[in-house]
C-alpha cells in the first residue's frame, strides 16, 4: 500500500480528522491534480473542470479538522476516490 493510499484510508475512515498532517494533504491534493495558490496563510487549491475551490490553513502541524472533512466530502463527490 502505498503512501497515498494509506492517506486516502485514513481520511476516509473519518477517525482522525484532527491528526492529518497539512503538509501530507496538501501533497495529495497536488498530486491529483489540483493546482495551488499561497496567499498568506492560505492555500487554496482548484481543478479543472471543477466547480468551487478547497481551502486550507494549517493548524500547527496538522490541517484543520473541518478542512480535512470538506476535502474527504469533494473528493467522494467528485469520484476522484476510485470508487471507496
Amino acid at each position: 500500500m502505498t503512501g497515498r493510499e494509506r492517506l486516502l484510508q485514513r481520511i476516509f475512515s473519518g477517525r482522525s480528522d484532527a491528526g492529518i498532517r497539512f503538509d501530507e494533504l496538501r501533497g495529495l491534493l497536488r498530486n491529483m491534480g489540483f493546482a495551488e495558490r499561497i496567499k498568506g496563510s492560505h492555500h487554496t487549491f482548484r481543478k479543472q473542470g471543477m466547480v468551487g475551490k478547497i481551502n486550507l490553513q494549517r493548524d500547527g502541524s496538522n490541517a484543520k479538522p473541518y478542512q480535512v472533512r470538506q476535502i474527504r466530502k469533494v473528493i467522494r463527490e467528485s469520484g476522484l476516490d476510485g470508487g471507496s
